[in-house]
């Protein structure tokens, strides 16, 4: 199994290469709105002293942890799969004796975010610079506790996008159900704004789903925001979604497959 999943990388890794503009163009786009969540954040609070609580600081140290988190914890199913499932395409996948998700869509998902990750990080200094964060409370300590939720991140959200991105074996405008969720999950994943502004019963709701594993728990966990109490509560939480989501994808992938029927492809 390795040696299919290194096979995979080799495949995925030297595809990236080919789409650099297409690279950029997806960084740009995940930079541009935190920065303006935090200089519009920042500017409040500035004026204010603080917004519930939460200072300058806060917010800066907040968004730019948000920008690392969210590149880990990212995905693009819907963009390596979608096309596939609606144009026929997938039937060459469905030959290979691997589930074309778990492997060759996981990998190119990996792969991305690799690339993508070398680009910016250079970015990221220089916002370091640019902003000044004080990031006195982020240990290494807090670092490693956050790691296996940025891993249960990602893979929620993978789980998530790949069931999304199976709605297109029943529509073409799988497109659109995917925005929908996409406005769902930046404002309850803390992406908009961090979860302890919105309102207490909408903190209540977002508790108890999974979309703030995707960002602002492991923020939080890594600016030691987060008591041990919560932290283990918000695993818990987060690995029953993770089971559920994991056999709902088998549900959707088997009664999509069924569904599915290429003429010429």
């Amino acid at each position: 199994m390795l040696k299919i999943y290194s096979r995979f990388w080799q495949v995925n890794w030297a595809e990236q290469w080919q789409y650099r503009a297409n690279l950029m163009m997806y960084l740009l786009y995940w930079l541009v709105s935190p920065i303006v969540y935090l200089s519009v954040w920042v500017s409040i609070a500035n004026v204010n002293g603080s917004v519930s609580g939460l200072t300058a600081n806060d917010f800066i140290t907040y968004y730019l942890t948000l920008l690392v988190v969210d590149q880990l914890t990212s995905e693009i199913t819907i963009h390596i799969l979608a096309y596939k499932i609606q144009d026929g395409t997938l039937s060459s996948d469905l030959l290979r004796p691997v589930h074309p998700i778990l492997t060759g869509a996981l990998v190119n998902n990996i792969a991305f975010k690799v690339l993508n990750l070398i680009v910016f990080i250079p970015i990221w200094i220089a916002l370091l610079f640019l902003f000044r964060p004080d990031y006195s409370s982020v240990t290494a300590g807090s670092i490693l506790l956050a790691v296996p939720g940025i891993l249960i991140g990602f893979c929620l959200n993978f789980m998530l996008g790949a069931m999304i991105t199976c709605m297109a074996f029943w529509t073409t405008r799988v497109y659109s159900i995917t925005q929908f969720f996409y406005l769902v999950i930046v404002l309850l994943s803390g992406q908009f704004v961090p979860l302890q502004l919105l309102p207490q019963t909408v903190q209540q709701i977002a508790h108890y789903l999974p979309f703030q594993m995707f960002r602002f728990v492991p923020v939080e966990i890594i600016r030691s925001r987060l008591s041990t109490q919560a932290i283990l509560e918000d695993y818990a939480i987060s690995l029953v979604w993770l089971v559920i989501f994991y056999f709902l994808l088998r549900w959707v992938w088997r009664e999509g497959i069924k569904r599915f029927s290429a003429v010429g492809a």
